[in-house]
């Protein structure tokens, strides 16, 4: 088939929002003597429309026409011209003044592409397991504070998830591969990180030294690392020294932020009518008067009327009082606190070169960024070196060696913590930032940000690794590793007093809602310091030969162990001296003292053959016996098999005439089982007891006396959770490999993860041992379309992957499937239980119509019997009445209820949506002409339900939330007002929110009028960067000079509430106060440069 199909670049070009048109060269029937001409064929003899033709060493060229003809003018005689087409090498020709035939053969890289595998590299050919790779350039396509936070999108399988506490400075991501891996009591299932061979932190390595990174999803590519791989792999190849001149790089990025579209808080004197009406609605009067709410209006424009009022005796300020004592200013608690526009920056440079005999690669990153706390400051800096240098000792004796060390610093004031940002939501903004004298006021958190001490952490870590290859006969690799880490962890956080002034002058003590918890008055100071080593020694050997030129043999084995120990250290003591915030100038009596110690090992044999019949039949087996220290002797090791097949059907002889078309297929199937040795405790068979010096509750003797808890019960029996998985894919590429694209499913099967022991009699006295006696299956699929293309001077591309997983509990000790616990069998994994509603009721009338409505259906289902309720929706509460929900009546009982609160009988309580991410996806845009580079990014998840939390203020505002609780911003003022209103926001009887209330009837209980529809679709970055032509550079010895501008998080396409963010579910789940009460995500702006010399 022709390549002047060359497809689909109208929408490519859209998508990536550019406005550039490629120009064509024009062919001239009589060509002046200084016009270069020629025609470009492929390698069968069709013409090439569309590809490149440049004059090399200036900014001449053009592209070939329909017919594969181009014509540049204004070239010199001799000049060199360059040609190239996506899919085909490039071809160098001397023009003469001739008229040019080239001809472009198909490039082979891509049957020559290597991808890391463990304790090797395979062709991508010939790779059978589900494995995905992303490309240093593709990280490093946009200034991101982290590799995790790059590889967010860009792997089919790889969930990248929000960081446990947000958009802090030191929040770091949750990432598994194929969904949850274990549901274990005891247990976690992670992917491992393996940067150059060791294990690692994607959060300590500099985006720029990475080269490419590879994800081993199957059980076949991951079974090679045994014990450690249950979750995966993520195999981290980082940036190697290249024969060649010196080459000097060097990058920057400077970023300005602001917070996420964040809601603003309604202004005072609405929060005031709103609060007005919530008491009301619960039977009380009016809190605030009307000339008050008036007063609040004023004091925005007019600074002689006081904003914050005295109490009765003029002793104090009044902050919580209402009436005639109600404070009148007007405080937007949001843009007070986090409205700063905090500045970052980042510098990279690098060094590589080599010859014959060696190469190196030295680099070295700083990364400083500052939070956005406009009282107190947030700040974290990480600082890498990294230097890797492999010395050709002799033609069969290669040493290596690399050291990376990493320092990761955060600095913040003590008093933010996750119930900071409970407190701060919930101030009532009719209170002042500042008294009448200027000085800040109670409860504020100005003081207790800007005085109230730091916490400040601090990580140092140096990995050194060294290597020798032998190559003693043709064929034969022989590898020996040893890899050692050195790390030390040290935290403080102290708390000096805060207080504020009172009318007269005095300063009170007093920290704000008791912050530190517990400790409204004093000081205190606390240190915890960690050191750790680890040794991890690899050796392995690979043998590879070809019989009769068509048998490929390889053949691996080796052996691996890790050791890993660590001490900590922490001490505290109140009563700090002269602001000095050490633990020797401290006075207090309430020293508290603990130390720890631990160490884990693992010991593993593995091995690998690899057999290929002439690139067309692929077979792959791995086999790996591990043992581990967490586990008692007989049930310390566990095998670790996998084998998987390929058939790339393109290399057979009946598909040549279709290679024009089709010139890659490959079908995979692969079967693997590994074991998972992550017990949350590295002793989880050997019982402890707790022991607590001078920590009674009482006194004896004026002092608090020792005591001791007794050990819970253990079973000595605990081994390793399993997994078995089978996955079948394809891989294609079609149109010289311009489309390309993968595609799998997988099932997954985990067996003896740690639960619950069978239940046993009270009168045991003790909580049953866990044991390895739960199972689950996971099954999903994915999918990844490439496609790239030239158009003479003109290249784009698109990526797109798409993925979904579900999980299930197969087994689990709940028989009776009690919602009261978390699991039962056949529970799929984020189910989200709750009542479906049938709307908001309108009127009063409406809701006793829906009322005697159920009320006959009771009648129906107990033959003809009166109800003895005073309404069917009694389990939630009474005083039902307009502006409240009406819940629906699922089993036709005539009464809502919960049945026997089980799976199989739960009355009305249904399944209303599932909190597991399905359909994920990423989209990749790119195009690059003339020097012009455009970079566009998308990355989303397609369905995911999300409930807030029973009675959670943040999202319901005042609707049904206590006095002490409710707060208001703009969303919240959506809700329900009768026709015949007094309110003076005026009637809204097609609210989304129902009334707003301080009790009352339970509005606010699991139900899909509010559940949250948690997709979304953000588009992550927008990149556009520039390259200066060389010819411009050279003339100041700048090989490479690019600058670029781009954006991070510019938009959001969802549904979710306004209140908060659905890329944050994580951590609202796992930090902090609950839905919406986290550091938030930024918008960030940056701009930079990128120079070779």
């Amino acid at each position: 088939m022709s390549r002047k199909l060359t497809g689909l670049p109208a929408l490519l070009l859209a998508l990536c929002v550019l406005m550039l048109t490629a120009p064509a060269a024009s062919a001239s029937a009589v060509p002046a003597p200084d016009t270069a001409t020629g025609t470009v064929l492929d390698q069968t003899g069709e013409p090439l429309p569309g590809a490149s033709v440049m004059v090399v060493g200036t900014t001449l060229g053009g592209s070939t026409d329909i017919d594969g003809n181009f014509s540049i003018a204004g070239v010199k005689q001799g000049a060199t011209i360059r040609v190239s087409f996506v899919g085909c090498k490039p071809a160098d020709v001397k023009w003469e003044g001739q008229h040019l035939n080239v001809t472009l053969q198909d490039d082979g890289q891509t049957l020559d592409e290597v991808v890391v595998v463990g304790f090797g590299q395979q062709k991508k050919v010939n790779l059978t397991g589900a494995v995905s790779t992303v490309t240093g350039k593709e990280i490093a396509a946009r200034p991101v504070n982290s590799v995790a936070d790059a590889l967010q999108g860009m792997a089919a399988g790889l969930d990248v998830l929000g960081a446990g506490a947000g958009g802090q400075l030191n929040a770091t991501r949750n990432m598994n591969i194929r969904g949850a891996g274990t549901i274990g009591s005891g247990s976690s299932v992670t992917p491992l990180v393996l940067i150059d061979g060791m294990e690692g932190d994607l959060n300590d390595l500099n985006p720029d030294d990475v080269e490419t990174i590879s994800i081993l999803k199957d059980a076949a590519a991951s079974s090679i690392y045994g014990s450690r791989a249950a979750g995966g792999v993520i195999l981290v190849k980082t940036k190697s020294g290249k024969e060649g001149k010196i080459t000097v790089n060097y990058s920057d990025s400077f970023r300005w932020s602001r917070i996420n579209d964040y809601p603003d808080m309604a202004p005072s004197w609405t929060w005031a009518n709103v609060f007005n009406q919530a008491s009301i609605a619960a039977g009380g009067g009016e809190l605030i008067p009307a000339y008050k709410i008036d007063q609040m209006k004023q004091a925005v424009t007019d600074p002689t009327i006081p904003q914050l009022m005295t109490n009765a005796n003029g002793t104090d300020w009044s902050f919580w009082n209402f009436g005639d004592l109600t404070s009148v200013g007007n405080t937007n608690w949001i843009d007070e606190h986090f409205g700063k526009t905090p500045f970052s920056q980042e510098h990279n440079i690098s060094v590589t070169g080599g010859n014959e005999k060696y190469d190196f690669y030295f680099s070295g990153n700083l990364l400083s960024r500052e939070g956005i706390l406009v009282h107190g400051d947030d700040n974290s800096q990480r600082y890498t070196v990294n230097a890797k240098i492999n010395v050709h000792l002799t033609p069969w004796l290669t040493f290596g060696y690399s050291n990376r060390w990493v320092r990761r610093q955060y600095d913040a004031p003590s008093a933010l913590t996750a119930s900071t940002w409970q407190n701060v939501m919930r101030y009532w903004p009719n209170i002042p930032t500042h008294d009448p004298n200027g000085n800040p006021t109670l409860f504020s958190y100005i003081d207790a940000f800007e005085n109230g001490g730091r916490y400040t952490t601090y990580k140092d870590q140096t990995d050194q690794q060294f290597s020798f290859r032998i190559n003693p006969i043709e064929g034969l690799n022989i590898n020996g590793e040893f890899n050692y880490r050195n790390w030390s962890n040290h935290d403080k956080r102290y708390y000096l007093q805060t207080g504020y002034y009172g009318p007269q002058g005095n300063y009170i003590e007093n920290n704000p809602n008791d912050w530190p918890a517990g400790s409204p008055i004093g000081s205190r100071v606390y240190n915890y310091s960690q050191k750790g080593n680890y040794f991890n020694p690899n050796i392995y050997a690979d043998y590879s030969h070809t019989f009769n030129k068509v048998h490929n043999f390889k053949i691996m084995a080796g052996f691996q162990s890790e050791w890993n120990h660590y001490e900590d250290f922490d001490a505290q003591n109140t009563g700090i001296m002269s602001g000095l915030p050490f633990l020797d100038t401290t006075s207090g009596d309430n020293k508290t003292l603990g130390g720890y110690s631990a160490t884990w090992a693992t010991a593993g044999w593995f091995g690998r053959l690899n057999y290929d019949l002439d690139g067309r039949y692929l077979v792959e087996g791995n086999i790996r016996y591990d043992g581990s220290s967490r586990f008692r002797a007989g049930k310390r090791w566990s095998w670790s098999p996998s084998f998987s097949l390929g058939w790339n059907i393109a290399r057979e002889a009946f598909w040549e005439n279709l290679t024009t078309v089709c010139n890659t297929l490959k079908l995979r199937y692969s079967w693997g089982k590994l074991g998972n040795q992550n017990t949350n405790s590295w002793y989880p068979t050997y019982p402890s007891m707790g022991y607590y010096p001078d920590s009674s509750g009482w006194l004896v003797g004026g002092k608090k006396p020792t005591y001791a808890t007794a050990p819970g019960l253990i079973s000595t029996s605990l081994t390793w959770e399993k997994n078995r998985t089978w996955d079948i894919g394809i891989d294609w590429g079609l149109f010289n490999n311009r489309l390309t694209g993968t595609a799998d499913y997988y099932n997954r099967r985990t067996i003896d993860m740690v639960g619950p022991g069978e239940k046993l009699p009270g009168v045991l006295g003790a909580s049953v041992p866990n044991v390895n006696n739960l199972s689950m299956t996971s099954k999903g699929w994915e999918l990844t379309i490439s496609w790239r293309d030239r158009i003479g001077d003109f290249s784009y591309g698109i990526t797109a992957n798409l993925y979904d997983h579900t999980t299930t509990i197969d087994e689990y000790p709940n028989e009776n499937k009690a919602l009261s616990t978390a699991y039962w069998p056949g529970k799929k994994l984020g189910e989200i239980w709750g009542f479906r509603t049938e709307g908001l009721a309108k009127t009063d009338e409406e809701m006793q119509q829906h009322f005697a409505k159920m009320e006959e259906a009771y009648k129906l289902a107990h033959d003809g019997q009166a109800p003895t309720y005073n309404n069917p929706q009694y389990i939630l509460g009474t005083g039902w009445q307009a502006g409240d929900v009406m819940y629906k009546d699922i089993d036709g009982d005539g009464v809502i209820s919960q049945g026997e609160f089980t799976a199989d009988n739960s009355g009305d309580y249904v399944v209303i949506g599932n909190t597991t991410p399905r359909y994920c996806f990423g989209l990749n845009l790119d195009a690059q002409w003339k020097g012009f580079d455009v970079k566009v990014f998308f990355q989303g998840i397609g369905k995911r339900d999300y409930w807030v939390g029973n009675g959670n203020a943040m999202f319901f505002g005042a609707s049904g939330i206590s006095l002490w609780q409710a707060l208001v911003f703009e969303p919240h003022l959506d809700y329900f007002r009768p026709a015949d209103t007094t309110d003076p926001l005026g009637p809204n009887v097609n609210a989304y929110y129902p009334r707003v209330n301080q009790g009352g009837p339970n509005n606010t209980f699991s139900n899909d009028r509010y559940l949250q529809n948690a997709a979304y679709c953000r588009l992550k970055n927008v990149t556009i960067g520039y390259t200066l032509p060389q010819n411009l550079t050279r003339r100041f010895y700048v090989e490479r000079l690019r600058v670029y501008v781009s954006g991070e998080n510019l938009a959001n396409i969802t549904n979710f509430s306004k209140m908060g963010d659905p890329e944050l579910i994580e951590a609202y789940n796992e930090y902090g106060a609950g839905f919406g009460k986290i550091y938030p995500l930024s918008r960030t702006f940056s701009c930079g440069l990128n120079v070779t010399f």
